[in-house]
């Protein structure tokens, strides 16, 4: 079986399982966020933190609890590490720094996971089981709960309440986090996955000298990392190591946890405002995306000419043997369209054209299908976008699921798709005309260029992936980096709980034969186009400066 064969039939293989899954998992979440029943282990947990999860809240509150949440959650993993040299099972690694430290608690808390360290030689048990993987769960759940108080806002009228901050995110972790990680554990750890808390031991003699390994709770945290888009690696070869992800099944096994949330929750989403048709139009556009991609990303990396390339089977550069081009593609462009960063392959690595493929579906926003919650709810700004641009053309007041797109939501949504942005090309910016951070470039030229874009554009967008070559273990990129996660991940969600208010507060607008139909193939074409040009408008001076350079070089 040819490479290229291979590549399509584990393409397809993962197609088809999403879609086995896409009705079960997207009816079950919705009845989750709707239910009115608390299950005992959530009663404790209301009262442990003192909320009432029958009180509804408008988006002030509702964002009150989102803010305070992950502040406490910053603060918590900040102490961790800084405490973690006199903390048991430690391994004897020492504390954190500060800016080291503050850059992973705010990068795992922000769902982020960009790692400035090597986890195997930084991290202890305590730190990587208690501090990071808990923020894997919580902070994906946050993520959702988000997203669904945006569908509160479509679906409800004339209250402006979206539900309970604090009831979305228990039963996100309790209801489908925490089960659905436990499955996708055991299925690893069949796999090969490591699962331990052994302590730092030698694994052979090579040239001369030992190589010395630390076992860990690896398959339960692969299992979390990739269901929560979150891509923080126990080991820094992330999901290139073998102790996370052994075979070329496991490799297909974890994209598929990448997407299945994400996509599914289309299907919670047509659910909860009435109409599974609205979903089918969002999966539609969250499809078309990520199977353009893939497919060019495919095309860039075995289209490669001349006898070595041929030998490989295209560029094999940076990418593992037993996952072969395709399956490194796939997971490529699956990582990068979604928040979550995790890597099987070093994209710096890949054929300049590769490697703009990942920064542009960072750029994009991450919303095909995104990470969980975050492309949802990110998705549904640009269709209020699309809705606003059909509404010019034709004369008529813009309307979406009922809801009026006045100025207020189009100021909102507008806000939104401007702030990462102007974060990324921003600090960009300072970065190429400061002299000291250009130092931590290995290359120069377009693909130095690209190390820093792409620094950047992964942590404002809470991707977390990293292009390699470039030494991010610095104060200005630690700090800096910190900041464009921060601000990266909680602006736009005051720009979405606000809208969602607004929109939750609005009574509904009958259907006429002037409404725009958002159900159909005519709206899908009119959003991906919409996403593409403006993604494409506002990002391709620094493409050009970057990937393109180097793909036409």
């Amino acid at each position: 079986m040819g490479p290229v064969t291979a590549g399509v039939l584990q393409l397809l293989a993962l197609t088809g399982a999403l879609a086995l899954v896409y009705i079960p998992l997207g009816t079950y979440m919705a009845r989750v966020y709707s239910s009115k029943q608390h299950l005992r282990a959530e009663r404790w947990i209301y009262k442990g933190i003192g909320a009432d999860p029958d009180t509804e809240m408008r988006w002030p509150a509702y964002l009150r609890g989102v803010l305070a949440f992950s502040a406490a959650g910053v603060l918590f993993l900040y102490a961790l590490q800084r405490l973690q040299g006199v903390l048991p099972g430690s391994l004897g690694f020492a504390s954190i720094d500060p800016d080291q430290a503050f850059n992973t608690a705010v990068s795992f808390v922000t769902n982020t996971n960009w790692q400035s360290y090597y986890g195997e030689q930084a991290m202890g048990h305590v730190v990587q089981t208690a501090g990071l993987a808990v923020q894997n769960f919580v902070s994906a759940a946050v993520g959702m709960a988000v997203a669904v108080a945006l569908v509160r806002g479509f679906a409800r009228s004339r209250s402006g309440e979206l539900g309970n901050f604090w009831a979305d995110l228990v039963r996100g972790v309790v209801r489908i986090l925490v089960p659905l990680a436990f499955v996708a554990g055991l299925v690893l750890v069949a796999c090969g996955a490591i699962q331990n808390f052994s302590g730092i031991h030698e694994v052979g003699q090579f040239m001369g000298g030992s190589q010395q390994w630390n076992g860990g709770a690896v398959a339960s945290q692969e299992a979390i990392k990739e269901l929560g888009t979150n891509g923080g690696g126990y080991f820094n070869a992330n999901s290139a190591h073998p102790f996370e992800n052994p075979t070329p099944f496991s490799n297909l096994f974890e994209i598929f946890l990448i997407l299945v949330i994400p996509f599914s929750l289309t299907r919670t989403f047509g659910v909860m405002v009435g109409s599974v048709k609205q979903g089918y139009a969002i999966l539609a556009a969250m499809g078309t995306i990520w199977l353009g991609f893939v497919s060019l990303m495919m095309w860039a990396e075995f289209s490669r000419h001349g006898p070595a390339f041929e030998l490989a089977g295209g560029a094999m550069e940076g990418k593992e043997v037993r996952f072969g081009l395709g399956g490194s593609s796939i997971f490529a462009v699956s990582t990068t369209l979604t928040s979550t960063g995790a890597v099987d392959s070093f994209h710096s690595s890949f054929t300049g054209l590769g490697g703009g493929i990942t920064l542009l579906g960072m750029m994009l926003g991450e919303i095909a299908p995104g990470g969980v919650g975050s492309g949802l709810y990110g998705m549904l700004i640009m269709a209020i976008i699309a809705v606003f641009i059909a509404g010019l053309m034709v004369g008529r007041t813009p309307e979406y699921l009922g809801k009026k797109i006045s100025t207020r939501e189009i100021k909102l949504a507008a806000l939104y798709i401007l702030v990462t942005p102007a974060l990324v090309l921003v600090f960009t910016a300072f970065a190429m005309a400061l002299p000291t951070p250009a130092d931590s470039m290995t290359n120069s030229g377009a693909h130095g260029f690209s190390e820093i874009l792409y620094a950047y554009t992964s942590a404002s967008n809470n991707n977390g992936s990293a292009f390699a070559g470039l030494n991010a273990d610095t104060q200005w990129f630690n700090t800096t980096l910190g900041i464009a996660m921060l601000l990266g991940r909680f602006l736009p969600m005051v720009f979405v709980l606000a809208l969602a208010g607004s929109l939750a507060r609005q009574s509904p607008v009958p259907v006429t034969a002037g409404t725009l139909r958002t159900e159909k193939p005519l709206f899908t074409g009119l959003l991906v186009g919409a996403i593409l040009i403006i993604t494409g408008l506002t990002y391709f001076p620094a493409l050009a400066l970057g990937p393109l350079a180097e793909g036409l070089a």
